[in-house]
């Protein structure tokens, strides 16, 4: 059994496995996990008031002597998607926004959620770090077309773009899931428990287990953010980035494609299409892996991330001695 099945088993023995509404017992045993995932990563909760007024909560690893690595979440998810992942980037410094709209930042309801306005909130972000250059960026699904965008708008400040199963690249078409769906039918969209019992099963090709308890208090969340998560979802739809992954190209920034290869939210094909938009993109595949593959198949995931560093590292090198 891996470290998280057994903390999440260890640490939610004590509540009502069987529940599926959340009560006090379980939000705090919830807390308690994700804050001792977060310490196993080094992670720091930290907040930023941008200049809209809003406020943005991240987190951020106390590898300050690293590059800056900015990995950026999905819809519907939040900084915690990339918690058990960051535990394998002790070598960077990682941080790790909840965008507008999710999480704990703010979540007005009258904001623009398109990949390039939270590009912008992110940029704001790491200008207000001093980290603004040289940055390596990251993003899954919707943060994917997020870090498209972001690379796209600030070409000369990214070192190197990481797209895992990204969102933003329609001309492939979308999965069965997905085709002809609406704001009432939308399987993305948590209205019930049970919704997102099927939401688990449709992001992830293997779900590890997670008791009842536990996913009542994540289900609980998206529930209470339903209204809002229907309006981005209706802003994003058809929000493409393929004109920003041509601007990607066109300034050689060193791109890598990861992919679950059972992915049932965005076709697997995608990679291959980025990569004839981004010829310097490296795709790798991972077999029998879904949606969300920093969470399903972390190691993998990981070293095919760190193994694209070292990449990057050579080449410098080889770029200074000639």
């Amino acid at each position: 059994m891996s470290t998280f099945k057994k903390g999440l088993a260890a640490l939610l023995a004590v509540s009502v496995i069987g529940c599926t509404t959340p009560n006090a017992l379980s939000i705090a045993t919830a807390d308690t996990l994700v804050n001792h995932e977060r310490n196993q990563a080094g992670l720091e909760i930290k907040s930023i008031k941008l200049a809209s007024g809003d406020t943005m909560v991240y987190a951020e690893s106390d590898n300050k002597s690293a590059e800056p690595l900015l990995l950026i979440h999905g819809f519907g998810g939040n900084k915690d998607n990339f918690t058990l992942i960051a535990q394998e980037f002790k070598d960077y410094h990682v941080i790790i926004p909840d965008l507008i709209g999710f999480g704990e930042s703010d979540k007005p309801m009258d904001e623009d959620y398109r990949a390039r306005a939270q590009a912008k909130r992110l940029h704001e972000l790491m200008q207000a770090k001093g980290l603004a250059s040289n940055v390596h960026i990251g993003g899954n699904s919707m943060g994917g077309s997020i870090s498209t965008a972001y690379a796209a708008m600030y070409p000369k400040e990214v070192k190197s773009l990481w797209l895992i199963n990204a969102g933003g690249f329609f001309s492939v078409g979308f999965t069965e899931a997905l085709e002809g769906t609406t704001l009432e039918n939308n399987p993305l969209l948590i209205k019930s428990y049970e919704d997102f019992e099927r939401l688990t099963g449709l992001l992830m090709y293997d779900p590890p287990y997670i008791p009842k308890s536990f996913k009542a208090v994540l289900a609980q969340e998206r529930i209470d953010n339903q209204q809002l998560e229907a309006k981005v979802l209706q802003q994003i739809a058809t929000d493409s980035v393929e004109d920003e992954a041509k601007v990607i190209a066109a300034n050689k920034i060193p791109t890598l494609v990861v992919w679950g290869d059972k992915d049932k939210v965005i076709k697997p094909e995608t990679a291959s299409y980025i990569a004839e938009l981004i010829p310097q993109a490296k795709v790798v595949m991972l077999k029998d892996s879904g949606h969300i593959p920093m969470i399903e198949s972390i190691e993998p995931t990981a070293k095919a991330y760190k193994d694209f560093r070292q990449e990057l590292k050579q080449k410098q090198q080889q770029d200074v001695s000639q």
